[in-house]
């Protein structure tokens, strides 16, 4: 299923939806995958710098915000995660470095946190105000992982009632060590994003519905505006 989302503040949020029955095996133990390791074959939606395993009940969404570039969201139920994946030097080490550079932005912010053990090692768990800058608003939970891989770093952020659920953010944590990271060989500056494109299948079927859109002469649907379009 193909679906397309116009938001005010987003350029473009494209999802792919799949309800198959997927091996739900935890790798937490040795993931989160190089894409040069022997890794567990199982299905995996292919978003360019990240192949992310299908999950049954789990969306796969892309977003591209204009000031924070692009991600991977994957959403189940009312909870969701965040997925960018970074150029990192080869000593590895750069979620010690990030993870402290959160907790003094949510500090400034009036927000709160604390680093934790998790299954995939040290996390960050914070409560971070949410609305218009400069406002008086509630803090909302946000768990924040973070794993150095060759010459890559891998973060999550789990929002929602998972974010402080441990029984509900268990799977979005074997989402995220079952995801495979495609580095590529090119250079690239330290904390560079990775590059995240639309699967080549969401590709191939947006733009035979775009080129039928066009030849009944509506709207560009990539042009900016308040509306929002969905299409099932």
């Amino acid at each position: 299923m193909l679906r397309r989302r116009r938001r005010e503040g987003e350029d473009e949020l494209i999802g792919v939806e799949d309800g198959t029955d997927a091996d739900l095996t935890n790798h937490a133990a040795s993931g989160p995958w190089d894409a040069g390791d022997d890794y567990p074959q199982t299905e995996r939606v292919d978003c360019g710098s990240l192949l992310i395993p299908v999950r049954e009940g789990f969306d796969v969404q892309i977003n591209v915000a204009e000031d924070e570039g692009a991600w991977v969201a994957i959403v189940h139920g009312e909870s969701g995660m965040q997925l960018q994946a970074f150029a990192a030097p080869r000593s590895g080490g750069l979620w010690d470095e990030v993870r402290h550079e959160i907790a003094g932005n949510i500090a400034e912010s009036g927000g709160s946190c604390e680093e934790a053990g998790g299954p995939l090692g040290t996390e960050l768990r914070a409560r971070v105000p949410a609305g218009p800058e400069g406002e008086a608003t509630e803090l909302h939970p946000v768990t924040f992982l973070g794993v150095d891989g060759p010459r890559w770093f891998l973060r999550g952020v789990i929002s929602g009632p998972a974010a402080i659920d441990p029984e509900l953010g268990e799977p979005f944590a074997e989402v995220f060590a079952d995801v495979v990271v495609v580095r590529g060989d090119y250079p690239a500056p330290q904390r560079q994003q990775l590059e995240i494109r639309l699967p080549e299948e969401v590709q191939q079927a947006l733009e035979e519905q775009l080129a039928q859109e066009e030849g009944w002469g509506l709207q560009n649907p990539f042009e900016r505006g308040p509306e929002i379009t969905e299409i099932r």
